[in-house]
């Protein structure tokens, strides 16, 4: 997936994958899958698609939805949170350890 935003590109095939993560199957309304990408130049972003019911949906008439995809750039901090919310351990480990402290 590829998108320009605000004149920067965002490629899924030149950045490096952090993170994934997915729930439900493609199938339900409900599904997701997002995954995780620094690029080259050290911007975060998350490319995800979802059903009709995600974030990812999009509209097709005044009240139909279909699945849909989108390309989210994200700051350090939002990319690690997202890494926390969806429990990517070996992401942290390896991408973010300088904002995690032992307990």
């Amino acid at each position: 997936m590829k998108k320009v935003i605000e004149g920067k590109v965002y490629n899924t095939a030149t950045a490096t994958k952090l993170a994934e993560y997915s729930y439900g199957y493609s199938s339900d309304f409900s599904y997701i899958s997002e995954e995780l990408y620094l690029t080259k130049k050290g911007k975060y972003f998350l490319a995800g698609k979802g059903g009709p019911y995600t974030c990812y949906a999009e509209q097709v008439s005044r009240y139909t939805y279909c699945s849909g995809e989108a390309i989210i750039p994200m700051t350090k901090q939002e990319a690690f949170e997202w890494c926390q919310k969806r429990d990517c351990t070996e992401a942290i480990d390896e991408y973010f350890s300088d904002l995690v402290e032992e307990a």
